[in-house]
């Protein structure tokens, strides 16, 4: 007795295709699961034999050999409970074989259908697949509701699914049932930030354009404070962004429950002790790093020196190209990795170099060593470097009212929209992942201000990367100011921001 059972595997947040080919023939009693099983697959002997007697069905009584094919691509995870007992009871005749379904599940003991991850992508590749019905757990109901083209079933237990296979009963598919979305956290507001106009300006900017930034200043100057207020101006994420973003919360086992879809940017704060597999992804099939978790918000680095140079010079490729490859024996696996990195550092180890009220106790040798830590490759894809100053008495204690989020919003959002019109089609989601070629096309400069950049472009050594960054913030400050053209007053203010390197890094030069 042979039956075939079609179920998916995941590798990143790709999905492919299984099938689970369950053979019960006369025999020796035995279990054998082969197909490259991982120990979660391999132990689903047990909990779908246990399954079965709880649920008052027969386990078959001879030699059973579950071949999950592609034999050759490494099965992970427990997922493959529900359409191996699925088999078992195609194979024995108490169910007929289904057609055109797929099966994710992990089972219990009892019968029950417990969660798993990734349910999200992988549903979205069997719809492609043309697989017109899927029948996962009920925990998992809720970020299946976002796939579109197939009819998808919630399950709790075996019981009402085998009811069902039978036609003795019916399932209520998710499209007919109603998740609400817990409200998250309210986010800090800009509102609470005394004074510290030009870092506001600064991550106004950055929210606008999807820039890099890096602040350095002193303790206390509120530099971490400016950064988690952040994504409170942050435009509302496209349908397609939050679509993507859940993706990889799901394959990483991290969406909340009950959640459909993410449609609050992601806001990442890894500690500077920091792996390179947890900031990368790490396993033989790397599950994703938080590169990836920031994939379409923030990801925020603080006392950015004291992170791992491994670690640090494994931002390069994601700045770069928005995507992080991970190439291991098993896998060579892309993640999608688009965000606004926000740095935060001291100027010095004790942290007071260039202080305007105390003195730095550093050697020079040690803030050079301090400052080295950055590489100069990383620091040239940062577009804006901002100095944070202390704040006087008679700010902190002014009781004039700050600007809020909501209203610097209201002007990103604006620019956003200039841009969503301008890059239509394009697949460009932002003025920072402008393509040099297109830098003309859309960066066209008044004659003052390109007289201007010719002239600093030797004068500052700008590297090509440095001369494409500047472009791309300054067309984000024009369009802050809806206009279509670069003005000069546009081009002064973008340059501003990468004279820092020169204060700290090449004082000496």
């Amino acid at each position: 007795m042979l039956a075939t059972i079609r179920s998916l595997g995941l590798t990143g947040i790709e999905p492919f295709a299984v099938t689970a080919e369950v053979s019960v023939s006369q025999a020796m009693p035995g279990f054998d699961i082969v197909g490259l099983p991982d120990a979660a697959v391999r132990e689903s002997r047990d909990r779908v034999r246990s399954a079965l007697l709880h649920s008052g069905y027969p386990f078959p009584d001879g030699r059973i050999v579950v071949n999950l094919a592609p034999a050759g691509v490494r099965k992970v995870g427990s997922l493959y409970d529900l359409p191996i007992l699925i088999g078992l009871l195609s194979a024995q005749g108490i169910l007929p074989e289904p057609q055109n379904a797929i099966f994710l599940g992990e089972l219990s003991l009892s019968g029950e259908v417990r969660s798993v991850d990734g349910v999200l992508p992988m549903l979205l590749g069997a719809a492609g697949l043309g697989i017109s019905s899927a029948f996962i757990p009920a925990g998992n109901a809720a970020e299946a509701s976002a796939v579109q083209g197939m009819t998808v079933y919630p399950v709790a237990g075996i019981g009402e699914l085998v009811c069902f296979l039978r036609k003795e009963t019916t399932l209520l598919p998710v499209s007919d049932c109603a998740f609400e979305e817990a409200a998250g956290p309210p986010l800090a507001d800009f509102s609470d930030v005394k004074g510290q106009q030009v870092a506001k300006r600064a991550l106004e900017i950055a929210a606008a354009g999807g820039h890099n930034v890096l602040m350095i200043g002193a303790p206390g100057t509120g530099k971490s404070m400016l950064a988690k207020r952040l994504p409170s101006i942050l435009p509302e994420m496209h349908p397609e962004e939050a679509v993507e973003t859940t993706k990889i919360y799901s394959a990483a086992g991290l969406l909340p429950p009950g959640v459909p879809l993410i449609r609050n940017r992601p806001f990442r704060a890894p500690h500077h002790t920091v792996s390179t597999a947890g900031m990368c992804g790490g396993g033989s099939i790397p599950r994703p790093g938080e590169l990836s978790l920031a994939h379409n918000g923030v990801l925020f680095l603080d006392e950015l020196p004291e992170f791992q140079r491994p670690v640090l010079e494994a931002l390069r490729q994601p700045l770069e190209d928005g995507t992080l490859t991970l190439s291991r024996a098993q896998a060579r696996l892309s993640y999608p990795s688009r965000f606004t990195l926000v740095a935060a550092m001291n100027p010095c180890p004790c942290g007071y170099f260039g202080h305007p009220t105390r003195s730095c106790t550093c050697p020079e040798v040690r803030i050079e060593r301090y400052l080295d830590r950055v590489s100069g490759p990383l620091l040239d894809r940062i577009d804006l470097h901002v100095e944070v100053l202390p704040v006087g008495y008679d700010l902190l204690s002014s009781r004039r009212q700050e600007e809020t989020s909501a209203e610097i919003r209201a002007r990103v959002t604006n620019a956003r929209g200039i841009q969503d019109r301008r890059f239509g089609g394009l697949g460009i989601p932002c003025n920072a992942e402008i393509p040099p070629p297109m830098l003309p096309r859309f960066c066209p400069l008044s004659p003052d201000a390109d007289a201007l950049l010719r002239k600093l472009f030797d004068r500052l050594s700008l590297s090509g990367r440095a001369y494409d960054r500047i472009l791309k913030v300054s067309r984000t400050i024009a369009d802050l100011d809806s206009s279509g053209q670069i003005e000069l007053e546009h081009l002064n203010e973008a340059v501003q921001y990468r004279s820092l390197d020169r204060k700290y890094w090449n004082r000496h030069r």
